[in-house]
C-alpha cells in the first residue's frame, strides 16, 4: 500500500504549536502526535526539523513535513527553498509540503525546481495552495498532492470564508491527490470537506492548538459575564 492509499479517506493532524507557548516542545509535539495516531488519525502534519525528527522516531504512519522559514523580502515562508526541503527528506518525512502561490521565492526557486528536488530524493510534494490556479500550475508541474492550506492567507484570498469546500471540489477535479486544509474545526465540517471531494482532511487548531483553543473559551466566558454585569 502506496503512502497516500495509506492517507485517502483519512484524517491528518496537524500537530504544530504556537512559537513561545509551552507546548512549543519536540518531546511534547511527539507526544501530541502519538495521541493523535493512537485516536485514529491516518497520518500527521509537522513543522520543524527537531519536531519531525522525534516524531518519525516514534510513529510509524505517514507525515507529511514543512518548514516555516522566513526570508527578508519574500512572502512565501512554507518551505521556500531547496535547503528547506533537503532538511525535511533528511528528517524522514514521506510528503515534503511547501508553498506553491506564484509569489517569488529566494534565489529565484520556482514550484517545478521544488517538486523536482523532492521527488529527487524519493519524496511526495504536497502543495499549499491559496487559489485553483496554484493548483492547476503544481499539477501540471508534477506535484503529487495540492491542498487548500493557503487560501485565505494571500491578499487576493483574504476574508474567504473556511473552510473552502468550493476550492476542494476544483482540486478533486485534478489529476493528483487531493487535501483540504484550513478551517476545518468539527467532524461535521471534516464530513463536508470528504463530500466536496477531498482525499484527506488535514484538522490543526480544533485539535491540537491548546493555547488557541483556550483563548476561544476564555473569550467566551468573558463575554458572558461582561453580558450579565448589570
Amino acid at each position: 500500500m502506496t503512502v497516500l492509499d495509506r492517507l485517502r479517506g483519512g484524517l491528518i493532524v496537524s500537530v504544530q504549536a504556537w512559537r513561545g507557548s509551552p507546548l512549543d516542545d519536540p518531546r511534547v509535539i511527539a507526544a501530541m502526535a502519538r495521541a493523535a495516531v493512537g485516536n485514529g488519525a491516518a497520518g500527521l502534519r509537522i513543522e520543524g526539523i527537531e519536531n519531525l525528527r522525534n516524531v518519525r522516531a516514534q510513529v510509524a504512519r505517514p507525515i507529511v513535513g514543512l518548514i516555516k522559514r522566513e526570508y527578508p523580502g519574500f512572502e512565501p515562508y512554507i518551505t521556500p527553498t531547496l535547503d528547506e526541503v533537503r532538511e525535511i527528506v533528511e528528517s524522514g518525512a514521506d510528503i515534503v509540503a511547501f508553498d506553491a502561490t506564484a509569489r517569488p521565492r529566494p534565489s529565484g526557486v520556482g514550484v517545478g525546481d521544488l517538486i523536482a528536488t523532492i521527488h529527487a530524493a524519493g519524496s511526495l510534494a504536497l502543495a499549499d495552495c491559496a487559489t485553483a490556479s496554484d493548483a492547476s500550475a503544481a499539477a501540471r508541474l508534477g506535484a503529487d498532492c495540492v491542498a487548500t492550506t493557503l487560501c485565505g492567507y494571500t491578499p487576493e484570498t483574504a476574508g474567504r470564508a473556511l473552510p473552502a469546500l468550493d476550492f476542494v471540489a476544483e482540486i478533486a477535479a485534478l489529476p493528483c491527490f487531493s487535501v483540504c486544509e484550513g478551517g476545518v474545526r468539527s467532524p461535521a465540517e471534516l464530513r463536508a470537506a470528504f463530500d466536496a471531494g477531498a482525499d484527506a482532511v488535514v484538522v490543526g487548531s480544533a485539535i491540537t492548538n491548546v493555547d488557541w483553543l483556550v483563548r476561544e473559551f476564555a473569550g467566551a466566558a468573558d463575554r458572558i459575564f461582561k453580558e450579565q454585569e448589570p
